[in-house]
């Protein structure tokens, strides 16, 4: 776990004692060794474990600093993690004289960046619009990379950039290394790098999955809605997806919730198609906190971290029960599922007694909150333009942090689609988000804006 085991510079390993890093965490000490052979690495690392010592160290040490071209280029979400990253770059690369290392974000000069560029760079630390517009505009020059890196990739998924990193690729020298760090393991990442990475070795410093940690709870009783609330006052979950069976139940629960304080939103067969869009967008951006649903509704659903389910309906079958709770609990997280059944539905419950796993509970142990309230993290932003008026998630990022002034961290997820796009803004903000952005121009064009 001592950084001197590795094959470092001298030079390097001073600089690394100086800045007080005795022991490499788990992902450095993983990570490192793979990254100094040059080889492609995925690697699972949240925020706080180092991860930007360990690309950095590693891009450092493989620098030729005579040659005055780009050879690292590091892709972040949003500027604030560009600048953190950059000012943790420049700390560790103090090892060597003349280490130049350059920011390329959106809402900074794009003029000033110009004549940066004109003296080189070694490293290039920035957001994927940014990048791109340099890129295309041949004021950034990447024939000489050696090191891609992708920084939070899951965020940069999540706000849109997919095709911003694919267009960048276009620019970059097929035969180089590719470092790909996320705070989340799933099926989209592990695709990302089976297009982008070759034969990228797996670093996952987490416990390996086991089975879904789900805790089992059943209450009876004859006033569903008031329970109900109170579970959510007691758990004060973030996010919940509550089972009705039939759809005009899941309608009027939705409506029961929202005049009860509950930011809550129901999905059925009833919805057109751009209001099950609406729906399922404001829930996974984090602008819902409780999604009430049918099971035919729910199909296809894909929520990453849902902390509860609700059967408010006792599912039909035990196989649909499973599949129901199977949504929390994911990835290693502990999830808790709910059911809630009446003194007529006795008999319909006795399967569930015989399972170890499920325990019956009296509703006198949940908490009983005067005035409780649930209210969405972010409000969803809806922008009537998308993909087919070539608007990229970098643009209305850098409408958002440009011309409001508004910090990337406020800004949740960013989806498009072909004529729409939604931006999640954080709570707060959302009034001074809309009406900037309304009297504002993306890509020089106006466009209507208006908030769900």
């Amino acid at each position: 776990m001592n950084f001197s085991k590795l094959p470092l510079s001298k030079e390097m390993l001073q600089t690394i004692d100086s800045l007080g890093y005795k022991n490499m965490t788990p992902v450095q000490a993983e990570s490192l060794p793979l990254i100094l052979e040059g080889k492609d690495v995925i690697a699972e690392a949240k925020t706080g474990s180092g991860k930007t010592a360990a690309f950095g160290i590693g891009l450092l040490q493989n620098l030729d600093v005579k040659k005055f071209r780009v050879q690292a280029l590091v892709l972040c979400p949003t500027r604030e993690l560009a600048d953190q990253v950059a000012k943790e770059l420049r700390r560790l690369a103090r090892f060597q004289h003349n280490i130049k290392i350059l920011m390329l974000t959106g809402g900074e000069s794009f003029g000033k960046q110009l004549g940066s560029l004109a003296h080189q760079a070694h490293i290039i630390v920035g957001t994927p619009g940014r990048v791109l517009k340099h890129l295309s505009k041949e004021s950034l020059e990447l024939s000489n990379l050696k090191t891609l890196v992708f920084d939070e990739a899951d965020r940069m998924l999540d706000m849109g950039f997919i095709e911003e990193i694919k267009s960048v690729l276009s620019f970059v020298p097929k035969e180089r290394q590719t470092l790909l760090f996320s705070a989340t393991y799933d099926d989209e990442i592990l695709d990302i790098s089976k297009k982008f990475q070759k034969n990228a070795l797996h670093v996952k410093t987490t416990q390996k999955e086991g089975e879904n940690k789900i805790q089992q709870e059943f209450y009876e009783t004859n006033n569903k809605v008031e329970t109900l609330i109170k579970i959510f006052a007691t758990y004060k979950p973030k996010n919940i997806i509550v089972f009705t069976n039939t759809k005009l139940e899941a309608k009027e629960l939705a409506e029961s919730l929202v005049q009860n304080k509950i930011d809550a939103l129901a999905i059925h067969g009833d919805l057109e198609q751009y209001e099950r869009n609406d729906v399922l967008v404001q829930f996974a951006n984090k602008s819902c906190p409780v999604l009430v649903a049918t099971d035919v509704a729910a199909r296809g659903l894909d929520i990453k971290e849902l902390s509860m389910v609700v059967n408010y309906d006792l599912p039909h079958t035990l196989e649909t029960y499973t599949h129901r709770i199977g949504r929390t609990g994911r990835a290693g997280a502990e999830g808790i599922a709910i059911t809630l059944y009446d003194s007529r539905e006795i008999e319909k419950i006795e399967p569930y007694e015989e399972r170890q796993e499920c325990h019956f509970l009296d509703t006198s142990i949940l908490k009983n909150m005067q005035g409780f309230d649930m209210k969405p993290e972010y409000v969803t932003l809806v922008i009537e333009g998308g993909k087919k008026d070539k608007i990229r998630a970098g643009d209305i990022l850098g409408a958002l942090t440009g011309d409001t002034g508004l910090k990337g961290s406020s800004i949740g997820k960013i989806d498009l689609y072909d004529k729409q796009s939604y931006v999640a803004i954080e709570n707060g903000l959302i009034d001074e988000a809309h009406k900037k952005l309304k009297n504002g121009k993306i890509k020089n064009k106006k466009f209507s804006i208006w908030i769900l």
